[in-house]
């Protein structure tokens, strides 16, 4: 299994085309279809045609490091001319009439778009089972969920179907699957990377991102995507940097020297798996061999993330999910009465019942009498949030800890249950609240064989401190390059 990184010296070397990688993601991706409902939709005669198009560019001499590398991008991202679902009935047949802002991005950079990944409908979920076009099923077990709501791309990656994949992170969505399946992944700093063209969730917290092999390979993929964006109010004007540039530099004989990890007690307490805890205490371990020290902090206001998110989340979805009412775009009902019942048969008939479930806490929390309690409440909680981390990071350089509590569960063991499917989030969910940047990495496995991600946090805008330390350990050690049973047995061109 090659990292983009080493795939595009094989593309630039000549010993590869983008058309045979891409003809080899696109045989790969129906081989597994079946087994792991990975992706929504595929394109394969885009994907050849734009493949062809990669190669001319790097045979003029004029490709860049992304040029001609196969991706997939999360189906609540517009992409011009392809359905973009967001695995809900409500959009089943919708085609994007433009790209996203991330999306245009990455296709400047000369990736070739394979298709679009299945989610957790309208990314609500932590597990990739709401989607309306079936569950995404875990390439380390099947059995097994893959994390949400970017589950479908994270099985894209970690199956090795697609080297690369773009992810949505509202409450760790990127982070989760990339744990639970085995990968790196990178939610950025909120407004780093336009939300333009990112259908809307909770607009507060809705972060695009990437999923990737390594960090080299995040770092490839970020640095495109990254820049203002006249069209988000939210999207921020900062210089521009060449974060992989730096991860290439060499590494010194104790790469993490000087480097302070700050070890919150909040995140290794009760609730967290056995098998967790001692794999994240390993990449500690290691981290400390390469020259870091570990300092131990307290985030106390942290225990409040998942009801300050669960209000606040709710009531922005159930605002942003209003203009979805079957009389401009998507699904309509067939039979109704007047126009208020239209209304109710096609939100009904199109949303399922998690979107429902959040659209009907949001407009609650935001009625009459209860904004104050709820939503104001949970504004202030979350300000409070922000200074615990502003003091902790005065004491260390980043935060370390457990991505999830445990690994991957079963499909359907915490379907009926959602305060235990919420809970699944209990890491990652301050991140979003503070805006700040976050990436998990492959530290382990269960006895069971199912990965561990290790989450590292930064401060804000610090993308390139957390890619060099999440770098440096993955020089270190093979987690990453380790692939599910039955994935990458057979010879592929350019892969081995």
């Amino acid at each position: 299994m090659k990292t983009i990184g080493e795939l595009s010296q094989a593309l630039r070397s000549r010993t590869v085309s983008s058309v045979e990688l891409v003809q080899d993601a696109l045989a790969r991706v129906a081989s597994a279809q079946a087994r792991l409902n990975a992706f929504i939709t595929v394109d394969a005669d885009g994907a050849l045609a734009a493949a062809r198009e990669a190669d001319a560019v790097r045979s003029r001499g004029e490709a860049s490091a992304l040029t001609g590398i196969p991706i997939a991008h999360k189906d609540v991202l517009m992409t011009a001319g392809m359905r973009t679902t967001c695995g809900s009935r409500m959009l089943g047949n919708f085609v994007a009439p433009f790209d996203a802002h991330v999306v245009a991005r990455l296709r400047e950079a000369g990736t070739v778009l394979v298709g679009k990944t299945n989610l957790d409908e309208f990314a609500m979920g932590s597990s990739t089972e709401s989607s309306y076009f079936g569950p995404t099923r875990n390439p380390w077990n099947p059995a097994c969920i893959p994390g949400g709501s970017s589950g479908g791309s994270a099985a894209a990656v970690a199956a090795d179907l697609v080297p690369a994949s773009t992810g949505t992170d509202t409450g760790g969505s990127i982070r989760q699957p990339a744990a639970m399946c085995g990968i790196t992944g990178l939610k950025p700093t909120y407004g780093l990377c336009s939300r333009y063209g990112l259908v809307a969730f909770a607009s507060s917290l809705d972060t695009p991102g990437v999923f990737a092999r390594d960090a080299l390979g995040c770092a490839l993929l970020l640095d495109p995507m990254a820049g203002h964006d006249a069209r988000d109010s939210t999207s921020l004007d900062r210089p521009r940097e060449d974060r992989a540039a730096a991860l290439r530099a060499p590494a010194p004989v104790r790469p993490l020297a000087g480097l302070r990890i700050g070890l919150p007690r909040e995140y290794f307490g009760d609730g967290v798996d056995a098998a967790v805890l001692a794999a994240i205490d390993a990449a500690l371990a290691k981290m400390r061999s390469l020259g870091a020290t570990t300092v131990d902090i307290e985030l106390p206001a942290v225990r409040h993330s998942v009801p300050v998110y669960y209000v606040i989340a709710p009531a922005e979805a159930s605002s942003n999910l209003s203009r979805f009412d079957g009389v401009r775009y998507g699904h309509r009902a067939e039979r109704y009465g007047d126009l208020a019942d239209m209304y109710c048969r096609t939100r009904a008939e199109g949303f399922g019942a998690e979107v429902k479930r959040r659209i009907l806490i949001g407009t609650y929390v935001l009625s009459h009498g209860y904004y104050d309690a709820y939503y104001l409440k949970a504004q202030q909680v979350r300000r409070l949030i922000a200074q615990d981390f502003a003091r902790a990071f005065d004491r260390c350089d980043v935060i370390a800890g457990p991505t999830t509590p445990t690994a991957a569960f079963p499909i359907g063991a915490k379907a009926d249950d959602p305060v235990q499917m919420y809970l699944n989030d209990i890491f990652t969910i301050a991140a979003n609240l503070t805006g700040s940047p976050a990436m998990s990495i492959p530290c382990g496995f269960t006895a069971e064989g199912l990965p561990i991600g290790l989450q590292i946090q930064g401060r804000h805008f610090d993308e390139a401190r957390i890619l060099q330390v999440a770098h440096r350990f993955q020089q270190a050690t093979d987690w990453h390059l380790r692939p599910p049973p039955g994935e990458g047995a057979a010879d592929r061109k350019g892969r081995r």
